[in-house]
């Protein structure tokens, strides 16, 4: 399944080198990244919006746009979504609990 997302991860790196007006992603790079956390924010107040409705394929499709607005994110600070699966393997077998008190050890 993250076949896909190192797909889309590849072709957003290549974004990154074209002409803003070849491109939606090549776009939304050039305009920088205040206006890709905007569009992260708006993707994820219509994932809610579509949650609160209870449609499937609705949530399905915002958080499609949600995922590959953030995919945008990670891309355009030099990471990918291995670097995200990495971390929930790390998680993975930490209860919620646990995990979020080991952050805030880490704070300190």
């Amino acid at each position: 399944m993250s076949d896909i997302l190192n797909k889309l991860s590849r072709i957003l790196e290549q974004r990154k080198q074209a002409e803003p007006d070849s491109s939606y992603v090549a776009n939304l790079y050039s305009k920088g990244q205040d206006a890709i956390l905007k569009k992260i924010g708006e993707e994820a107040t219509e994932t809610v919006m579509a949650a609160k409705d209870g449609q499937a394929d609705k949530i399905i499709y915002e958080i499609a746009d949600l995922w590959f607005h953030t995919m945008i994110l990670l891309a355009s600070q030099n990471l990918g979504p291995d670097d995200v699966l990495k971390e929930l393997d790390r998680r993975f077998g930490i209860s919620g609990i646990e995990e979020k008190a080991s952050r805030k050890k880490e704070e300190r």
